[in-house]
């Protein structure tokens, strides 16, 4: 299986609901090193699992709406916990979605078996999601 990957980063303030977070319940901010990576059986007739540029700008343009924003004010995130787990998770739907609408190009949809979202919030801790794009 060959993989490619594609990073970024967004910054982002949120707080979290429950004792377990301790002084994290209040608003702090947060930097995450966001990895996208993807996985294909064969690479296509260019030699490419994917086009890095195009990869680099759909990750961008997925990660604006949340880049320098207080994620307890961004509508579908109101009340939610938006630790590293659950931002994976998001991010990886995100550009799911992208990929499904072409916008990788119209080869690439249904090309990848799997993608893997990787969030780092330091050096020595991080949280990724990955699955099956079927």
């Amino acid at each position: 299986m060959y993989s490619l990957t594609v990073q970024d980063h967004i910054m982002v303030a949120h707080s979290f609901k429950g004792e377990i977070f301790g002084p994290a319940q209040r608003v702090h901010g947060a930097t995450f090193v966001v990895e996208w990576e993807l996985r294909r059986q064969a690479l296509d007739q260019y030699g490419l699992i994917a086009d890095i540029g195009l990869m680099r700008q759909i990750l961008r343009a997925a990660l604006d709406d949340l880049d320098y924003r207080n994620l307890d004010d961004v509508e579908p995130l109101k009340g939610a916990n938006t630790t590293t787990e659950f931002l994976a998770g998001l991010v990886f739907e995100l550009l799911k979605g992208k990929i499904a609408a072409g916008g990788l190009g119209a080869q690439a949809v249904g090309a990848f078996p799997s993608m893997k979202i990787t969030l780092r919030e330091s050096p020595v801790a991080w949280a990724a999601y990955e699955a099956a794009l079927a």
